[in-house]
């Protein structure tokens, strides 16, 4: 019967399982993620060889004019390395990473999410998927509250494959789309997507693409051909959100038209 039993849970039936408990659901990147790993032991003694916390997301990829959804890896790290859970035992493991600085905030289409497993050799390892928000810390919260500031109404938000000139850790960038509503540029701009190339806790980069209105047959051939869309590599730094109002304005109107 026990050897029946370890089969069984070999293949995932009467094994341990896990439940992963956070002490929060959002927070901002660069903070703390900290909760408890609950598991409970199965129907036999089983060795765990290790616990691992993993971070993912999902972005678009367009390969001949079809788009698919990749899953990408953000972050990993141990919770915990071997030990042995008996039949029905109970065990509380606290776990604890720092939220890597360019995770994705979950804004629009976009989701983050943690996933949690024991990993046992020759046999399916348990795992545990929980949603988390990523919320924009209050520098690039007030990055975002500019450009409204500036009549932009924040249309969408997703993640699409990074170019090999982006030179990035993650495989894709996260971008907004900022439609002028009211204000300056209203009437003059289609709208600017903001591209966020890297962050820290104190700078941003990020790319703009300024997409100017066009009128008449030339402004068609201008779409057409892109020729209506300017680029705009731009570091902020905190010292620069005190004006950062009217250098955005400034910059944005050379490329307006």
């Amino acid at each position: 019967m026990s050897i029946f039993k370890k089969a069984l849970a070999s293949v995932g039936v009467g094994a341990a399982k896990i439940d992963a408990v956070l002490q929060k659901t959002d927070y901002v990147p660069g903070e703390l993620l900290e909760g408890e790993i609950n598991i409970t032991g199965g129907n036999v003694t089983q060795k765990i060889d290790a616990i691992y916390v993993r971070l993912y997301t999902q972005y678009e990829i367009e390969r001949d004019d079809k788009k698919e959804t990749q899953t990408a890896l953000i972050g990993e790290f141990p919770a915990a390395g071997a030990f042995a859970i008996d039949a029905k035992e109970k065990k509380v493991i606290p776990f604890s990473s720092v939220l890597p600085y360019d995770i994705p905030f979950t804004i629009g289409r976009t989701k983050v999410w943690i996933s949690t497993g024991l990993d046992i050799k020759q046999a399916i390892d348990p795992n545990d998927v929980d949603y988390i928000n990523i919320v924009p810390s209050p520098f690039t919260r007030r990055v975002f509250q500019v450009f409204e500031e500036l009549g932009f109404h924040m249309k969408s938000g997703g993640c699409k494959e990074a170019g090999k000139a982006h030179n990035r850790r993650l495989p894709f960038v996260q971008e907004f789309e900022f439609v002028p509503v009211s204000g300056p540029f209203r009437g003059k701009l289609d709208e600017v997507e903001l591209v966020m190339l890297s962050a820290a806790e104190n700078e941003l980069h990020v790319m703009l693409q300024i997409d100017r209105k066009q009128r008449g047959l030339s402004g068609w051939f201008s779409e057409a051909l892109d020729l209506d869309e300017s680029y705009v590599s731009l570091r902020i730094q905190k010292h620069d959100l005190a004006d950062l109002k009217v250098k955005l304005s400034s910059l944005i109107s050379k490329y307006a038209g």
